[in-house]
């Protein structure tokens, strides 16, 4: 019998929950670690809890933004770095030295430059998400065939239709590619924000049960971040899926 890969993705699901609920009840701290089944039943009751519906709303939108100012920056900067060799031996250099820096340890100056709010929050999201898709639109603008730039300028192609009839689709692969790290990346920044220099959102509420030793409440916290992650990721997979069509051969 021949087990579908959805079927053994969730067996293996399955398989870890149950040894994490043993494994929880038999030997875990309560104080440290919770079984899923509390975990569950934390949720539920976060679910009902106005200020931490509230926290996740503002963090979701606080992503949305950020990722979406990435995307546009990133790839702005990524066709003018990819198409042009004077900006490219310019700038990227300088680009994969920002790229290459902890980007951490620069938050006080976001908090000195944005305040505490939620300005603060997405730009330093924007920080940490828009260099990778800068370097992978970069690099997918390189590793276009030069050939057919030439071909289509021989043949009368203007620079909007090599654009958008050469450039764009074959560098979709390494722009969502990009898309992918940077909204891991963005929502990185954006809890390390909410988790030093906020009294909002899903990070200060994540701080607050680590401080009080509510393990129940924080994995469930963790749980929606992963929720809020995996939609982000399938979104773009799929968007990924319907722009590539053209080379499903």
């Amino acid at each position: 019998m021949r087990i579908s890969p959805a079927t053994a993705q969730l067996g293996v699901i399955i398989a870890l929950l149950l040894a994490w609920e043993v494994g929880a009840r038999s030997f875990g701290d309560p104080l440290f670690i919770s079984p899923p089944s509390h975990v569950v039943s934390a949720l539920i009751e976060l679910s009902k809890d106005k200020e931490v519906v509230a926290a996740v709303i503002v963090t979701c939108w606080e992503l949305v933004i950020a990722f979406a100012l990435s995307v546009v920056i990133g790839l702005t900067i990524g066709l003018i770095v990819g198409l042009h060799r004077f900006t490219r031996g310019a700038a990227y250099p300088i680009i994969l030295l920002l790229y290459a820096m902890p980007l951490a340890t620069l938050l006080p100056l976001f908090v000195l430059a944005f305040g505490i709010g939620t300005a603060s929050k997405i730009a330093f999201g924007v920080s940490h998400g828009v260099f990778p898709i800068i370097v992978t639109v970069a690099a997918g603008v390189q590793n276009i065939n030069p050939i057919l730039v030439t071909s289509a300028r021989s043949m009368g192609a203007n620079r909007r239709q090599i654009l958008t009839s050469i450039v764009f689709p074959h560098m979709i692969p390494s722009f969502f590619t990009g898309m992918r790290l940077g909204m891991s990346a963005v929502l990185l920044g954006v809890l390390l924000a909410e988790l030093y220099v906020s009294q909002a959102g899903v990070g200060h509420f994540t701080s607050m049960f680590t401080e009080n030793f509510e393990p129940q409440k924080l994995f469930a916290l963790v749980a929606v971040l992963a929720a809020i992650a995996v939609t982000l990721n399938e979104t773009c997979r799929r968007a990924e899926k319907h722009f590539s069509r053209w080379n499903a051969s």
